[in-house]
Order: C-alpha cells, then sequence, then structure tokens
C-alpha cells in the first residue's frame, strides 16, 4: 500500500509541476486561453507587487494580454519549486500549494531584425494553489510577490 501511496504522490507531482510549467509557457507566449484554461472556474490571480491588478482568472488574463503586449520577448525561469500536498475531500492529495521563485527576463520590440537583449528583468516569488479536478490539477490562486527589478539603463537591482 505504501509504495502505491508514494507512487501517487510522484504522479501528482509531476502533475503539478507540469501546470506550473504550462504557465509559465502560456505567459511567455501570450497564448491568454492556454492560461484561463490553467485555472479552476473561480481561479484568481494577484499580480499587485509587480505593479498589476488582482481579479478572477479571466479578468486577469485580459489585463495581462494588453499590458504585455509591449514586450517583444518574455522567458519566465521558474525554479526552487517547493511542493505541498493537503486532503480536501479524498484519501490522497487533492490541493496543492506551490512556492517557486522566479526570474522574468522581458525585452521591447528589436525592430531591426538582430538579437533582442532584456531591458527588463525582475524576480521575486510565486505562490500557487492547485486544486485537483476531474479534468486533472487547475490553478486556484497565483499570487506573485514581486522581490526586485531591474529598468532599462539601470546599474543594478534596487
Amino acid at each position: 500500500m505504501t509504495q502505491r501511496v508514494e507512487l501517487a504522490t510522484v504522479m501528482d507531482r509531476l502533475a503539478v509541476d507540469g501546470v506550473i510549467t504550462d504557465y509559465a509557457v502560456a505567459v511567455d507566449d501570450g497564448d491568454w486561453d492556454a492560461y484561463r484554461e490553467l485555472f479552476t472556474g473561480d481561479g484568481r490571480a494577484d499580480y499587485r507587487s509587480a505593479g498589476g491588478i488582482e481579479g478572477d482568472a479571466r479578468k486577469v488574463a485580459d489585463w495581462l494580454a494588453e499590458n504585455l503586449r509591449v514586450f517583444a520577448m518574455r522567458q519566465h525561469l521558474i525554479v526552487n519549486r517547493r511542493v505541498r500536498f493537503d486532503v480536501l475531500e479524498r484519501d490522497t492529495g487533492d490541493t496543492a500549494r506551490v512556492q517557486a521563485d522566479y526570474v522574468n527576463p522581458m525585452s521591447t520590440a528589436d525592430g531591426n531584425g538582430g538579437p533582442v537583449v532584456p531591458d527588463f528583468v525582475c524576480g521575486g516569488r510565486y505562490d500557487f494553489g492547485l486544486l485537483r479536478t476531474d479534468t486533472g490539477w487547475r490553478l486556484s490562486e497565483v499570487v506573485v510577490r514581486e522581490k526586485w527589478r531591474r529598468l532599462p539603463g539601470a546599474a543594478g537591482a534596487p
């Protein structure tokens, strides 16, 4: 029995990790339909610490689509993922919390077809809440806690 529980936990961890990766790719690629699909129906996101908004995932996706257009290149690097499972209704973990650090280089359009060099970089920590649903793991909450940013022409990070 223990091996089955351990295998289920490993499989859940891989599935949760996949959702986090899909989140980063959706934001970086500007795939807002995919972004919305990653959330539960009542899922919320909070980008206020990074100068954004807080609200339901659909509203936030619309806001991100509008405000991230200026950046031709986005690349989230989400690392140091700490995953914790908890029980909601069933006998295995039905909820998950993930804390993960991020570094996010972005660049405005080059316009000359040359290499794109990041002119804006920020970093911090995500707090993800996930829920097991009938269609797999989905985000119920995303909170961004930006810790630093380097703007164009800045010598270092504050």
